[in-house]
Protein backbone atom coordinates (compact mmCIF):
# COMPACT_ATOMS: atom_id res chain seq x y z
CA UNK A 1 0.00 0.00 0.00
CA UNK A 2 1.08 3.57 -0.70
CA UNK A 3 1.02 5.83 2.51
CA UNK A 4 0.96 8.71 0.33
CA UNK A 5 -2.27 7.86 -1.17
CA UNK A 6 -5.14 9.76 -0.68
CA UNK A 7 -8.20 7.56 0.90
CA UNK A 8 -11.14 6.97 -0.10
CA UNK A 9 -13.07 8.04 2.77
CA UNK A 10 -11.98 9.61 5.71
CA UNK A 11 -13.77 9.14 9.37
CA UNK A 12 -12.96 9.44 13.11
CA UNK A 13 -13.69 5.88 13.57
CA UNK A 14 -13.73 2.65 11.70
CA UNK A 15 -16.17 0.31 13.10
CA UNK A 16 -15.50 -3.27 11.42
CA UNK A 17 -18.33 -6.27 11.79
CA UNK A 18 -22.21 -5.01 12.19
CA UNK A 19 -23.59 -7.75 14.41
CA UNK A 20 -24.61 -6.92 18.42
CA UNK A 21 -21.40 -5.55 19.53
CA UNK A 22 -20.59 -3.23 16.21
CA UNK A 23 -24.18 -1.79 15.63
CA UNK A 24 -24.46 -0.52 19.56
CA UNK A 25 -20.77 1.19 19.30
CA UNK A 26 -22.50 2.29 16.42
CA UNK A 27 -25.36 3.63 18.39
CA UNK A 28 -23.19 4.66 21.07
CA UNK A 29 -21.00 7.01 18.87
CA UNK A 30 -24.06 8.28 17.04
CA UNK A 31 -25.45 9.82 20.65
CA UNK A 32 -22.08 11.45 21.71
CA UNK A 33 -21.81 12.79 18.01
CA UNK A 34 -19.00 10.62 16.61
CA UNK A 35 -18.95 10.51 12.88
CA UNK A 36 -17.96 7.03 12.10
CA UNK A 37 -17.91 4.34 8.85
CA UNK A 38 -19.36 0.64 10.35
CA UNK A 39 -18.80 -2.27 7.60
CA UNK A 40 -20.35 -5.69 7.77
CA UNK A 41 -19.33 -8.29 4.94
CA UNK A 42 -22.77 -10.04 5.28
CA UNK A 43 -25.41 -8.68 2.81
CA UNK A 44 -27.85 -7.58 5.69
CA UNK A 45 -28.28 -8.54 9.24
CA UNK A 46 -28.05 -11.87 10.94
CA UNK A 47 -30.63 -13.95 9.69
CA UNK A 48 -30.87 -16.90 12.39
CA UNK A 49 -31.86 -15.81 15.74
CA UNK A 50 -28.41 -16.64 17.30
CA UNK A 51 -28.61 -15.15 20.83
CA UNK A 52 -31.60 -13.86 22.40
CA UNK A 53 -31.22 -13.18 25.89
CA UNK A 54 -30.89 -9.74 27.05
CA UNK A 55 -30.29 -8.91 30.69
CA UNK A 56 -30.77 -6.53 32.77
CA UNK A 57 -27.62 -4.98 32.60
CA UNK A 58 -28.01 -4.24 28.27
CA UNK A 59 -31.69 -3.10 29.09
CA UNK A 60 -29.61 -0.35 30.91
CA UNK A 61 -27.65 0.54 28.23
CA UNK A 62 -30.22 0.38 25.78
CA UNK A 63 -32.41 2.35 27.78
CA UNK A 64 -29.36 4.79 27.76
CA UNK A 65 -28.96 4.94 23.57
CA UNK A 66 -33.11 5.43 23.25
CA UNK A 67 -33.56 1.95 22.44
CA UNK A 68 -34.83 0.01 25.34
CA UNK A 69 -38.85 0.88 24.58
CA UNK A 70 -38.14 -0.20 21.02
CA UNK A 71 -36.56 -3.47 21.93
CA UNK A 72 -39.41 -3.98 24.69
CA UNK A 73 -42.03 -3.10 21.56
CA UNK A 74 -40.73 -6.32 20.19
CA UNK A 75 -39.61 -8.92 22.78
CA UNK A 76 -41.12 -11.39 24.56
CA UNK A 77 -41.47 -10.26 28.16
CA UNK A 78 -39.69 -11.54 31.27
CA UNK A 79 -42.63 -13.60 32.24
CA UNK A 80 -42.66 -15.81 29.54
CA UNK A 81 -38.57 -16.40 30.00
CA UNK A 82 -39.86 -17.68 33.38
CA UNK A 83 -38.50 -21.44 34.50
CA UNK A 84 -36.14 -23.84 32.97
CA UNK A 85 -37.84 -27.37 32.69
CA UNK A 86 -36.32 -30.14 32.63
CA UNK A 87 -38.14 -33.30 31.27
CA UNK A 88 -37.56 -36.57 29.20
CA UNK A 89 -39.56 -35.13 26.15
CA UNK A 90 -42.56 -32.23 26.28
CA UNK A 91 -45.03 -34.95 26.00
CA UNK A 92 -43.08 -37.00 28.52
CA UNK A 93 -42.67 -36.66 32.33
CA UNK A 94 -41.29 -33.49 33.75
CA UNK A 95 -38.49 -34.00 35.59
CA UNK A 96 -37.86 -30.96 37.80
CA UNK A 97 -38.39 -27.49 37.37
CA UNK A 98 -36.59 -23.72 38.27
CA UNK A 99 -37.50 -20.45 37.87
CA UNK A 100 -35.13 -18.41 36.13
CA UNK A 101 -33.69 -14.75 35.52
CA UNK A 102 -35.63 -13.43 38.67
CA UNK A 103 -39.22 -15.33 37.89
CA UNK A 104 -38.57 -17.11 40.81
CA UNK A 105 -40.59 -16.09 43.87
CA UNK A 106 -37.47 -15.95 45.78
CA UNK A 107 -35.89 -13.94 43.55
CA UNK A 108 -38.10 -11.49 41.74
CA UNK A 109 -37.93 -8.78 44.65
CA UNK A 110 -34.13 -9.12 43.84
CA UNK A 111 -34.37 -8.67 40.08
CA UNK A 112 -37.21 -5.45 40.40
CA UNK A 113 -34.88 -4.03 43.11
CA UNK A 114 -31.57 -3.57 41.44
CA UNK A 115 -32.73 -2.07 37.95
CA UNK A 116 -35.54 0.20 36.52
CA UNK A 117 -34.86 -2.53 32.97
CA UNK A 118 -36.54 -6.00 33.21
CA UNK A 119 -34.90 -9.11 31.11
CA UNK A 120 -36.49 -9.82 27.62
CA UNK A 121 -36.29 -12.28 24.84
CA UNK A 122 -35.60 -10.58 21.23
CA UNK A 123 -33.54 -12.91 18.49
CA UNK A 124 -30.73 -11.47 17.30
CA UNK A 125 -32.40 -11.43 13.83
CA UNK A 126 -34.39 -9.49 15.06
CA UNK A 127 -32.29 -6.75 17.54
CA UNK A 128 -29.90 -6.49 14.70
CA UNK A 129 -32.76 -4.45 12.28
CA UNK A 130 -33.97 -2.26 15.25
CA UNK A 131 -30.33 -1.13 16.30
CA UNK A 132 -29.91 -0.67 12.21
CA UNK A 133 -32.75 1.56 12.20
CA UNK A 134 -31.87 3.50 15.76
CA UNK A 135 -28.45 4.23 13.88
CA UNK A 136 -29.73 5.47 10.89
CA UNK A 137 -32.64 7.42 12.11
CA UNK A 138 -29.30 9.38 14.25
CA UNK A 139 -27.93 10.07 11.34
CA UNK A 140 -24.53 10.20 12.53
CA UNK A 141 -22.90 7.17 11.20
CA UNK A 142 -22.87 5.41 7.88
CA UNK A 143 -23.24 1.73 7.81
CA UNK A 144 -22.39 -0.18 5.03
CA UNK A 145 -23.31 -3.99 4.46
CA UNK A 146 -21.44 -6.20 2.24
CA UNK A 147 -18.55 -4.72 2.29
CA UNK A 148 -15.36 -6.44 3.53
CA UNK A 149 -12.60 -5.78 5.68
CA UNK A 150 -9.40 -6.71 4.54
CA UNK A 151 -6.48 -5.30 6.14
CA UNK A 152 -5.22 -2.38 8.11
CA UNK A 153 -1.65 -0.78 8.70
CA UNK A 154 -1.06 1.45 11.69
CA UNK A 155 1.15 4.72 12.21
CA UNK A 156 1.54 7.36 14.47
CA UNK A 157 -1.61 9.56 13.36
CA UNK A 158 -3.83 7.34 12.84
CA UNK A 159 -5.23 3.83 10.93
CA UNK A 160 -5.34 2.85 7.00
CA UNK A 161 -7.47 -0.09 5.82
CA UNK A 162 -8.76 -1.60 3.12
CA UNK A 163 -12.29 -2.53 2.39
CA UNK A 164 -13.58 -4.70 -0.46
CA UNK A 165 -17.34 -4.24 -2.42
CA UNK A 166 -18.03 -7.78 -1.99
CA UNK A 167 -20.83 -7.03 -5.07
CA UNK A 168 -18.98 -4.89 -7.08
CA UNK A 169 -15.26 -6.14 -6.24
CA UNK A 170 -14.29 -2.94 -6.30
CA UNK A 171 -11.51 -2.29 -3.09
CA UNK A 172 -10.85 1.10 -1.77
CA UNK A 173 -9.25 2.30 1.86
CA UNK A 174 -10.45 3.83 4.69
CA UNK A 175 -8.59 6.62 6.77
CA UNK A 176 -9.80 6.55 10.16
CA UNK A 177 -7.86 7.58 13.67
CA UNK A 178 -9.13 4.95 15.20
CA UNK A 179 -10.64 1.24 14.36
CA UNK A 180 -13.38 -0.94 16.59
CA UNK A 181 -13.10 -4.64 15.57
CA UNK A 182 -16.12 -5.86 16.27
CA UNK A 183 -16.02 -8.95 13.51
CA UNK A 184 -16.97 -12.01 15.30
CA UNK A 185 -15.68 -15.17 16.19
CA UNK A 186 -12.07 -15.68 13.94
CA UNK A 187 -11.77 -12.15 13.85
CA UNK A 188 -9.51 -10.84 10.89
CA UNK A 189 -9.13 -7.72 12.50
CA UNK A 190 -7.54 -9.32 15.43
CA UNK A 191 -5.10 -11.07 12.87
CA UNK A 192 -4.00 -8.40 11.53
CA UNK A 193 -2.66 -6.88 14.74
CA UNK A 194 -1.11 -10.34 15.63
CA UNK A 195 -3.51 -11.27 18.81
CA UNK A 196 -5.19 -14.22 19.81
CA UNK A 197 -7.45 -15.84 22.32
CA UNK A 198 -6.34 -18.31 24.85
CA UNK A 199 -8.40 -20.95 25.71
CA UNK A 200 -9.99 -24.14 25.32
CA UNK A 201 -11.81 -24.66 21.42
CA UNK A 202 -13.75 -27.50 20.30
CA UNK A 203 -15.36 -28.41 24.03
CA UNK A 204 -18.24 -29.74 21.92
CA UNK A 205 -19.86 -29.85 18.29
CA UNK A 206 -23.10 -28.33 18.07
CA UNK A 207 -25.70 -27.43 15.50
CA UNK A 208 -28.08 -24.91 16.32
CA UNK A 209 -31.43 -25.65 14.63
CA UNK A 210 -34.07 -23.56 13.53
CA UNK A 211 -37.22 -24.74 13.19
CA UNK A 212 -41.24 -23.99 13.61
CA UNK A 213 -43.65 -26.05 15.31
CA UNK A 214 -46.55 -25.45 17.54
CA UNK A 215 -46.12 -26.77 21.20
CA UNK A 216 -48.28 -24.37 22.96
CA UNK A 217 -49.91 -27.42 24.45
CA UNK A 218 -46.59 -28.28 26.11
CA UNK A 219 -45.59 -25.43 27.59
CA UNK A 220 -47.89 -22.43 27.58
CA UNK A 221 -48.75 -23.62 30.91
CA UNK A 222 -45.11 -23.79 32.23
CA UNK A 223 -43.85 -20.99 29.92
CA UNK A 224 -39.80 -21.26 30.04
CA UNK A 225 -36.89 -19.89 27.72
CA UNK A 226 -35.46 -23.42 28.22
CA UNK A 227 -36.61 -26.99 27.89
CA UNK A 228 -33.55 -29.48 27.91
CA UNK A 229 -34.85 -33.07 27.60
CA UNK A 230 -33.41 -36.36 28.22
CA UNK A 231 -34.97 -39.32 26.07
CA UNK A 232 -34.40 -42.48 28.34
CA UNK A 233 -31.70 -44.91 26.25
CA UNK A 234 -29.93 -42.49 25.89
CA UNK A 235 -26.31 -41.60 27.50
CA UNK A 236 -26.51 -39.25 30.38
CA UNK A 237 -24.55 -36.55 28.22
CA UNK A 238 -27.08 -36.51 25.68
CA UNK A 239 -29.01 -33.33 26.33
CA UNK A 240 -32.01 -32.50 24.10
CA UNK A 241 -31.91 -28.21 24.86
CA UNK A 242 -34.85 -26.56 23.67
CA UNK A 243 -34.63 -22.29 22.97
CA UNK A 244 -37.64 -20.64 22.90
CA UNK A 245 -37.44 -18.34 20.58
CA UNK A 246 -41.42 -16.58 19.88
CA UNK A 247 -43.56 -18.46 21.74
CA UNK A 248 -44.63 -21.14 21.27
CA UNK A 249 -44.40 -21.52 17.04
CA UNK A 250 -40.48 -21.13 16.97
CA UNK A 251 -37.65 -22.88 18.55
CA UNK A 252 -34.08 -23.48 18.51
CA UNK A 253 -33.18 -26.43 19.07
CA UNK A 254 -29.50 -27.12 19.97
CA UNK A 255 -27.72 -30.69 18.96
CA UNK A 256 -24.89 -32.17 19.98
CA UNK A 257 -22.54 -34.57 18.25
CA UNK A 258 -19.44 -35.93 18.34
CA UNK A 259 -16.44 -36.03 15.27
CA UNK A 260 -17.21 -38.69 13.53
CA UNK A 261 -21.34 -39.25 14.26
CA UNK A 262 -23.27 -39.36 10.71
CA UNK A 263 -25.02 -35.99 11.41
CA UNK A 264 -25.87 -34.45 8.21
CA UNK A 265 -26.82 -31.01 7.93
CA UNK A 266 -28.59 -31.01 5.09
CA UNK A 267 -30.53 -34.37 6.06
CA UNK A 268 -33.60 -32.63 7.04
CA UNK A 269 -35.81 -35.58 7.36
CA UNK A 270 -33.80 -37.35 10.05
CA UNK A 271 -33.60 -33.79 11.77
CA UNK A 272 -37.21 -33.65 12.07
CA UNK A 273 -37.46 -37.41 13.18
CA UNK A 274 -34.99 -36.74 15.67
CA UNK A 275 -36.92 -32.81 16.80
CA UNK A 276 -39.82 -35.64 17.32
CA UNK A 277 -38.37 -38.08 19.23
CA UNK A 278 -36.96 -35.29 21.49
CA UNK A 279 -40.57 -33.39 21.43
CA UNK A 280 -42.07 -37.28 21.90
CA UNK A 281 -44.64 -36.31 19.68
CA UNK A 282 -44.23 -38.54 16.50
CA UNK A 283 -46.82 -36.46 14.22
CA UNK A 284 -46.14 -32.76 15.19
CA UNK A 285 -45.86 -30.66 12.13
CA UNK A 286 -42.06 -29.54 12.09
CA UNK A 287 -40.66 -26.77 9.56
CA UNK A 288 -36.74 -26.97 9.87
CA UNK A 289 -36.04 -23.48 8.63
CA UNK A 290 -32.21 -23.50 8.76
CA UNK A 291 -29.67 -25.65 10.30
CA UNK A 292 -25.78 -24.09 11.23
CA UNK A 293 -23.17 -26.14 12.84
CA UNK A 294 -20.76 -24.41 15.27
CA UNK A 295 -18.18 -25.53 18.13
CA UNK A 296 -18.43 -24.65 21.89
CA UNK A 297 -15.31 -22.86 22.74
CA UNK A 298 -13.76 -20.99 25.88
CA UNK A 299 -11.51 -18.35 25.41
CA UNK A 300 -10.65 -14.88 25.86
CA UNK A 301 -8.29 -13.16 24.36
CA UNK A 302 -5.37 -11.26 26.73
CA UNK A 303 -5.00 -8.30 24.59
CA UNK A 304 -7.95 -6.56 23.63
CA UNK A 305 -6.53 -4.41 21.03
CA UNK A 306 -3.16 -2.86 19.97
CA UNK A 307 -2.12 1.07 19.24
CA UNK A 308 -5.43 2.72 17.72
CA UNK A 309 -7.59 -0.69 17.29
CA UNK A 310 -9.63 -2.17 20.01
CA UNK A 311 -11.84 -5.13 19.55
CA UNK A 312 -15.05 -6.15 21.28
CA UNK A 313 -17.09 -8.77 21.89
CA UNK A 314 -16.59 -12.64 20.08
CA UNK A 315 -13.48 -11.27 18.95
CA UNK A 316 -12.66 -11.49 22.01
CA UNK A 317 -14.40 -13.82 24.36
CA UNK A 318 -16.04 -16.99 23.07
CA UNK A 319 -18.01 -19.09 25.91
CA UNK A 320 -20.61 -21.65 25.50
CA UNK A 321 -24.27 -20.17 25.44
CA UNK A 322 -24.96 -21.27 28.52
CA UNK A 323 -25.71 -18.19 30.83
CA UNK A 324 -26.39 -15.97 27.81
CA UNK A 325 -23.43 -13.85 28.48
CA UNK A 326 -22.44 -13.67 24.85
CA UNK A 327 -24.12 -11.36 23.15
CA UNK A 328 -25.00 -9.36 26.64
CA UNK A 329 -20.78 -8.75 27.02
CA UNK A 330 -20.26 -7.68 23.86
CA UNK A 331 -22.86 -4.70 24.26
CA UNK A 332 -21.32 -3.81 27.17
CA UNK A 333 -17.85 -3.79 26.01
CA UNK A 334 -19.11 -1.42 23.21
CA UNK A 335 -20.64 1.27 25.65
CA UNK A 336 -17.56 0.96 27.92
CA UNK A 337 -15.05 1.61 24.85
CA UNK A 338 -17.41 4.30 23.13
CA UNK A 339 -17.79 7.09 25.73
CA UNK A 340 -13.95 6.62 25.95
CA UNK A 341 -13.37 7.52 22.37
CA UNK A 342 -15.43 10.23 22.40
CA UNK A 343 -13.32 12.43 24.80
CA UNK A 344 -10.37 11.46 22.89
CA UNK A 345 -11.55 12.81 19.84
CA UNK A 346 -12.57 15.89 20.99
CA UNK A 347 -9.51 16.64 22.53
CA UNK A 348 -10.53 16.67 25.81
CA UNK A 349 -8.64 13.53 26.91
CA UNK A 350 -5.44 11.73 26.28
CA UNK A 351 -5.29 8.81 24.53
CA UNK A 352 -4.51 6.77 27.07
CA UNK A 353 -7.95 6.81 28.27
CA UNK A 354 -8.19 3.93 26.04
CA UNK A 355 -5.90 1.74 27.92
CA UNK A 356 -8.41 1.34 30.57
CA UNK A 357 -10.56 -0.14 28.00
CA UNK A 358 -8.40 -2.97 28.51
CA UNK A 359 -8.29 -3.14 31.88
CA UNK A 360 -11.72 -2.99 32.59
CA UNK A 361 -13.06 -5.14 30.16
CA UNK A 362 -10.56 -7.97 29.44
CA UNK A 363 -11.40 -9.05 33.53
CA UNK A 364 -14.85 -9.27 32.82
CA UNK A 365 -14.35 -11.54 29.68
CA UNK A 366 -12.52 -14.10 31.87
CA UNK A 367 -15.18 -14.08 34.87
CA UNK A 368 -17.96 -14.70 32.07
CA UNK A 369 -16.00 -17.54 30.15
CA UNK A 370 -15.10 -19.05 33.26
CA UNK A 371 -19.31 -18.53 34.50
CA UNK A 372 -20.06 -20.38 31.05
CA UNK A 373 -18.05 -23.34 31.05
CA UNK A 374 -19.09 -24.16 34.69
CA UNK A 375 -22.51 -23.83 34.11
CA UNK A 376 -22.30 -26.04 31.08
CA UNK A 377 -20.87 -28.87 33.18
CA UNK A 378 -23.67 -28.00 35.99
CA UNK A 379 -26.15 -29.50 33.52
CA UNK A 380 -24.66 -33.29 34.16
CA UNK A 381 -25.64 -32.83 37.06
CA UNK A 382 -29.47 -33.72 36.47
CA UNK A 383 -28.81 -36.81 34.76
CA UNK A 384 -26.08 -37.71 37.33
CA UNK A 385 -28.61 -37.24 40.24
CA UNK A 386 -31.53 -39.59 38.68
CA UNK A 387 -28.76 -42.23 38.14
CA UNK A 388 -27.94 -42.39 34.56
CA UNK A 389 -24.85 -43.92 33.83
CA UNK A 390 -23.71 -44.81 30.30
CA UNK A 391 -24.85 -48.57 28.49
CA UNK A 392 -28.62 -48.68 30.51
CA UNK A 393 -31.19 -48.85 28.48
CA UNK A 394 -34.06 -47.24 28.35
CA UNK A 395 -36.35 -49.27 30.24
CA UNK A 396 -33.68 -49.00 33.02
CA UNK A 397 -33.55 -45.65 33.00
CA UNK A 398 -37.39 -45.48 33.18
CA UNK A 399 -37.10 -47.71 35.85
CA UNK A 400 -35.17 -44.71 37.31
CA UNK A 401 -37.74 -42.23 36.91
CA UNK A 402 -40.84 -43.91 38.02
CA UNK A 403 -38.77 -44.90 41.44
CA UNK A 404 -38.25 -41.00 42.43
CA UNK A 405 -42.04 -41.16 43.37
CA UNK A 406 -41.32 -44.64 45.78
CA UNK A 407 -41.38 -43.95 49.39
CA UNK A 408 -38.22 -45.11 51.11
CA UNK A 409 -34.83 -43.94 52.67
CA UNK A 410 -33.38 -44.71 48.60
CA UNK A 411 -36.37 -42.73 46.80
CA UNK A 412 -35.67 -39.67 49.46
CA UNK A 413 -31.62 -39.23 49.00
CA UNK A 414 -32.21 -39.45 44.86
CA UNK A 415 -35.08 -36.81 45.54
CA UNK A 416 -32.96 -34.63 47.34
CA UNK A 417 -29.69 -35.21 45.16
CA UNK A 418 -32.00 -34.39 42.06
CA UNK A 419 -33.22 -30.68 44.18
CA UNK A 420 -29.87 -30.47 45.09
CA UNK A 421 -28.57 -30.75 41.24
CA UNK A 422 -31.34 -28.26 40.48
CA UNK A 423 -30.48 -25.73 42.60
CA UNK A 424 -27.40 -25.61 40.71
CA UNK A 425 -28.29 -24.34 37.91
CA UNK A 426 -29.42 -21.09 39.69
CA UNK A 427 -25.70 -20.19 38.70
CA UNK A 428 -27.02 -20.04 35.08
CA UNK A 429 -30.48 -19.48 35.24
CA UNK A 430 -30.10 -16.18 38.38
CA UNK A 431 -26.28 -15.17 37.73
CA UNK A 432 -28.02 -11.95 39.27
CA UNK A 433 -24.61 -11.02 40.54
CA UNK A 434 -22.97 -12.01 36.97
CA UNK A 435 -25.20 -10.32 35.25
CA UNK A 436 -25.17 -6.71 36.49
CA UNK A 437 -22.63 -6.90 39.18
CA UNK A 438 -19.49 -6.52 38.04
CA UNK A 439 -16.90 -4.15 38.86
CA UNK A 440 -14.02 -2.52 37.42
CA UNK A 441 -11.11 -2.25 39.81
CA UNK A 442 -8.46 -0.34 37.87
CA UNK A 443 -8.66 1.78 34.74
CA UNK A 444 -11.38 5.25 34.87
CA UNK A 445 -11.81 5.22 38.03
CA UNK A 446 -9.84 7.41 41.40
CA UNK A 447 -10.28 5.09 44.78
CA UNK A 448 -11.38 6.74 47.43
CA UNK A 449 -9.40 4.76 50.33
CA UNK A 450 -12.22 2.54 51.06
CA UNK A 451 -12.37 -1.40 50.59
CA UNK A 452 -14.23 -2.65 48.37
CA UNK A 453 -17.27 -4.30 49.87
CA UNK A 454 -17.51 -7.46 50.72
CA UNK A 455 -20.77 -9.60 48.75
CA UNK A 456 -23.22 -11.04 51.88
CA UNK A 457 -24.35 -13.62 50.02
CA UNK A 458 -22.94 -15.09 46.87
CA UNK A 459 -21.71 -12.95 44.73
CA UNK A 460 -22.43 -14.52 41.39
CA UNK A 461 -25.61 -15.28 42.42
CA UNK A 462 -26.75 -11.65 44.28
CA UNK A 463 -26.36 -8.65 43.09
CA UNK A 464 -24.92 -6.20 45.82
CA UNK A 465 -25.78 -2.28 45.07
CA UNK A 466 -22.47 -0.40 46.12
CA UNK A 467 -21.45 3.15 44.86
CA UNK A 468 -17.63 2.25 45.64
CA UNK A 469 -15.53 3.30 42.48
CA UNK A 470 -15.68 1.35 39.57
CA UNK A 471 -19.05 -0.23 40.51
CA UNK A 472 -22.20 0.34 38.65
CA UNK A 473 -24.15 3.25 40.02
CA UNK A 474 -27.20 1.52 42.57
CA UNK A 475 -31.18 2.28 41.03
CA UNK A 476 -33.13 4.22 43.05
CA UNK A 477 -36.56 5.51 41.88
CA UNK A 478 -36.43 8.59 42.28
CA UNK A 479 -39.12 11.73 41.11
CA UNK A 480 -38.66 14.49 39.08
CA UNK A 481 -41.26 17.09 38.78
CA UNK A 482 -43.52 14.45 39.39
CA UNK A 483 -42.29 12.19 36.89
CA UNK A 484 -40.73 8.74 38.06
CA UNK A 485 -36.59 8.34 37.16
CA UNK A 486 -34.00 6.07 38.19
CA UNK A 487 -30.49 7.25 39.02
CA UNK A 488 -29.21 5.56 35.94
CA UNK A 489 -31.99 7.69 33.79
CA UNK A 490 -30.45 11.38 35.62
CA UNK A 491 -27.10 9.86 35.02
CA UNK A 492 -24.95 8.95 31.54
CA UNK A 493 -26.31 9.82 28.50
CA UNK A 494 -22.87 10.65 27.66
CA UNK A 495 -22.01 12.95 30.51
CA UNK A 496 -20.09 13.02 33.63
CA UNK A 497 -23.33 13.43 36.52
CA UNK A 498 -22.00 14.37 40.14
CA UNK A 499 -24.75 13.04 42.79
CA UNK A 500 -25.05 14.85 45.70
CA UNK A 501 -27.72 15.81 48.65
CA UNK A 502 -28.51 18.85 51.46
CA UNK A 503 -25.43 20.39 52.03
CA UNK A 504 -23.73 20.02 48.80
CA UNK A 505 -23.60 23.30 47.19
CA UNK A 506 -20.21 23.23 46.93
CA UNK A 507 -20.05 20.77 44.48
CA UNK A 508 -21.03 23.08 42.18
CA UNK A 509 -18.18 25.09 42.22
CA UNK A 510 -16.36 22.53 42.26
CA UNK A 511 -18.12 21.09 39.02
CA UNK A 512 -17.46 24.21 37.52
CA UNK A 513 -14.10 24.43 38.40
CA UNK A 514 -13.49 20.57 37.11
CA UNK A 515 -14.80 21.58 33.41
CA UNK A 516 -12.37 24.70 33.19
CA UNK A 517 -9.73 22.52 34.45
CA UNK A 518 -10.68 19.53 31.84
CA UNK A 519 -13.13 20.69 29.48
CA UNK A 520 -15.10 17.84 30.53
CA UNK A 521 -18.79 18.90 31.63
CA UNK A 522 -19.97 17.28 34.80
CA UNK A 523 -23.86 18.35 35.58
CA UNK A 524 -24.70 18.46 39.46
CA UNK A 525 -27.71 16.50 40.33
CA UNK A 526 -28.97 17.15 43.73
CA UNK A 527 -31.28 14.44 45.47
CA UNK A 528 -33.20 14.58 49.04
CA UNK A 529 -32.83 18.67 48.94
CA UNK A 530 -35.81 20.95 48.43
CA UNK A 531 -34.55 22.58 45.59
CA UNK A 532 -34.05 18.75 43.66
CA UNK A 533 -35.10 15.33 42.41
CA UNK A 534 -37.02 13.70 45.38
CA UNK A 535 -35.98 10.42 46.88
CA UNK A 536 -39.85 9.73 47.97
CA UNK A 537 -39.27 5.86 49.32
CA UNK A 538 -35.33 6.89 50.91
CA UNK A 539 -33.85 4.11 48.61
CA UNK A 540 -30.63 6.52 47.43
CA UNK A 541 -30.61 7.55 51.19
CA UNK A 542 -30.04 3.63 52.12
CA UNK A 543 -27.61 3.18 49.27
CA UNK A 544 -25.42 6.42 48.49
CA UNK A 545 -22.93 5.20 51.13
CA UNK A 546 -22.01 8.66 51.78
CA UNK A 547 -23.57 11.48 53.83
CA UNK A 548 -25.85 13.62 51.94
CA UNK A 549 -23.29 16.71 51.29
CA UNK A 550 -20.98 14.08 49.93
CA UNK A 551 -21.07 12.94 46.06
CA UNK A 552 -20.76 9.98 43.93
CA UNK A 553 -19.53 11.03 40.52
CA UNK A 554 -20.98 8.89 37.74
CA UNK A 555 -19.33 7.99 34.71
CA UNK A 556 -20.90 8.20 31.09
CA UNK A 557 -21.24 4.33 31.08
CA UNK A 558 -23.03 4.55 34.60
CA UNK A 559 -20.15 3.41 36.15
CA UNK A 560 -18.80 5.04 39.68
CA UNK A 561 -15.57 7.54 38.56
CA UNK A 562 -15.07 8.64 42.10
CA UNK A 563 -17.11 9.49 45.45
CA UNK A 564 -16.64 11.83 48.63
CA UNK A 565 -18.25 10.96 51.82
CA UNK A 566 -18.66 14.56 52.45
CA UNK A 567 -18.69 18.38 50.91
CA UNK A 568 -15.23 18.43 52.80
CA UNK A 569 -13.93 17.08 49.43
CA UNK A 570 -15.19 19.47 46.93
CA UNK A 571 -11.79 21.11 46.22
CA UNK A 572 -10.60 17.64 45.21
CA UNK A 573 -12.73 17.19 42.32
CA UNK A 574 -11.24 18.94 39.47
CA UNK A 575 -8.06 16.68 40.15
CA UNK A 576 -10.15 13.47 40.26
CA UNK A 577 -11.78 14.35 37.07
CA UNK A 578 -8.46 14.81 35.63
CA UNK A 579 -7.37 11.36 36.30
CA UNK A 580 -10.11 10.02 35.43
CA UNK A 581 -10.36 11.48 32.18
CA UNK A 582 -6.71 11.06 31.63
CA UNK A 583 -7.33 15.29 30.64
CA UNK A 584 -5.36 16.64 27.86
CA UNK A 585 -5.57 20.10 28.93
CA UNK A 586 -5.10 19.69 33.40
Amino acid sequence: MNDRATPDVRVPVLIVGAGPAGLTASLALSRYGVRHLAVGKYPGTAHTPRAHLLNQRTGEILRDLGAERAVLARAAPRELLADFVFMTTFAGPEVSRLGAYGNGPDRVGDYEAASPSVMCNLPQHLLEPLLVEQVREAGVGELRFGHEFLSLEQDEDGVTAVIADRQSGLRYTVRADYVIGADGARSRVMEQLGLTVEGATGLARAASIWFEADLSRYSAHRPGILYIGAVPGNPPEDGRVFVNVRPWNEWMYLRFHKEGDSFDPEDHAEIIAHLRESIGDPVVPVTVKRVSPWEVNATVAPRYGAGRVFCVGDAVHQMPPTNGLGLNTAIADSFNLCWKLGLVLDGTAAPSLLDTYQEERQPVGGQVVDRAVRSMLDFLGIPAALGYTAGQSAAEQWELLRSLGDVGEEADARRAALAAATDRINYQANAHGVEIGYRYRGGARVDDGTPEPAPERDPELYYRPTTWPGARVPHAWLEDGGHRRSTLDVTGRGRFVLLTGRGGAPWHDAAREAARLTGVEVTVRVIGATEGLRDPYGQWERLREVEADGCVLVRPDGHVAWRARTAEAAGELPKVLADVVHSARA
